[in-house]
């Protein structure tokens, strides 16, 4: 195991490149299983839940090959082997192979997924939506039994506002008879990149990126060639981290308008920052930062995923800011870690209020779930002296190389390998 050692005080400057949409890539895999032909993504990011989905493609009978961040999956010989294990439960997102394989082989045995723990996340608006359908859906002994004798279009209203039931309904719709409907769709840019492979494979959709969308079913989907969005969230910590501890960044490959909720709030703070067509520059305030209060919402509002990495940026700021969380509520375990290197911040219910400004020391810490590990290294980068960070397979599991990238704008970060001793230490903790 590894550590990640980031030596504060060191003023970031230049450019990073944004890598491919995680969120969309653990959804486009999982998609590429409804193809009768071969499907190519290209621009995927280089991170460990996208191989993961590699592998478990190729479980099944996927014909999967790589060339450089380009993925090429012929599913022409895929079969409906359970999953009920393994892979499957290193990352939440396997549950997109429900929908998918419903929808190709009318039946699906899936473990429980994984991934980071924040909380309750139940996958009972996806369930609602398969039986809507015409599937039976059991738990039996650990995982999801999924079976149908064909599957027709219906109307599926979501009680709450969820991304995954969103995409897997609509994995599982464009092969049912008839027209679906979804009601209380989510809005997320990568909803809208899953639905643009789905209809170049031959899918008939639309009102995506509306709270409506709408499915007529077709017999079968071919292959295609499809590009990925940029990553949102991977550009929304880099303008975090940027705004923390730098003087001039320019963030490239970004869609600005998927992060207009993350901007005005910087700006708020007096942070100036400037976009164009694909890039954002974010440069050191004139004067002292003014803290702000942030409340997570449904796209698009403020994201959930960069609600931690903000709160390490508001320990800088001049007075109180308030964090609140509507998403996942139990998603501030950061706190403690934070607190660990001087930080202010009290928790009352699900939300955080942060003093400041204050002077982050370094510290020994850990990253509980994938974006408290970004906002432990943005806290490092800000801290006086050393912070070592521990938890390092939940960073890796959504950021393509974050040290280097860091280290191109002037950090100074590595990895060691962890002792024994700590090893034990961080197996116990």
């Amino acid at each position: 195991m590894q550590k990640m050692i980031v030596e504060g005080g060191h003023v970031l400057n230049g450019k990073v490149r944004i890598s491919g949409a995680k969120n969309s890539a653990v959804a486009l895999l999982p998609a590429a299983i409804l193809a009768d032909s071969e499907v190519t993504i290209e621009g995927l990011p280089q991170i460990s839940d996208v191989y993961t989905l590699s592998d478990l493609l190729e479980e099944i009978g996927g014909n999967v090959s790589w060339d450089g961040q380009t993925i090429h999956i012929n599913p022409e010989n895929m079969i409906s082997m359970p999953l009920p294990n393994g892979k499957v439960k290193k990352l939440r997102a396997s549950y997109y192979f429900m929908g998918a394989m419903l929808g190709k082989f009318k039946k699906a045995v899936i473990g429980l997924p994984g991934g980071c723990f924040l909380g309750p996340r139940p996958i009972d608006q996806h369930i609602k939506g398969f039986e809507a359908l015409g599937a039976e859906v059991t738990n039996e002994q650990g995982a999801i039994y999924l079976r149908a004798n064909e599957l027709r279009g219906a109307r599926i209203y979501l009680d709450v506002v969820s991304v995954g039931a969103t995409i897997n309904i609509m994995l599982a719709a464009v092969k049912a008879k008839g027209k679906t409907i979804i009601e209380n769709a989510a809005k997320e840019p990568e909803i809208i990149d899953v639905a643009t492979l789905l209809t170049n494979m031959g899918a008939k959709i639309k009102g995506v990126g509306t709270d409506v969308i709408r499915i007529e079913g077709v017999p079968s989907l071919h292959g295609c060639r499809h590009t990925i969005i940029p990553d949102r969230i991977e550009a929304g910590t880099y303008a975090i981290a940027a705004a923390a501890a730098g003087n001039e960044v320019i963030i490239d490959n970004v869609i600005p308008q998927h992060l207009e909720s993350l901007l005005a709030k910087l700006r708020e703070m007096g942070i100036t920052v400037e976009d164009s067509d694909d890039q954002l520059y974010i440069a050191r305030a004139k004067n002292p930062l003014k803290s702000v209060d942030i409340k997570t919402l449904v796209y698009p509002g403020f994201p959930t995923d960069l609600q931690q990495p903000f709160t390490s940026l508001l320990t800088k700021a001049h007075h109180t800011g308030v964090v609140t969380d509507t998403i996942y509520s139990a998603r501030l375990k950061h706190i403690d870690e934070l607190r660990r290197m001087n930080a202010l911040i009290k928790v009352e219910g699900g939300s955080a209020i942060v003093s400041g400004p204050v002077n982050l020391e370094g510290a020994r810490v850990k990253a509980s779930d994938l974006r408290a590990g970004a906002a432990l290294v943005i806290a490092g980068l800000m801290a006086n002296g050393i912070t070592e960070i521990t938890g390092l397979e939940h960073i890796d599991r959504g950021y393509e190389n974050m040290t280097e990238k860091l280290n191109s704008l002037g950090a100074n970060i590595w990895r060691e390998d962890m002792s024994e001793e700590e090893e034990l230490q961080f197996q116990n903790s």
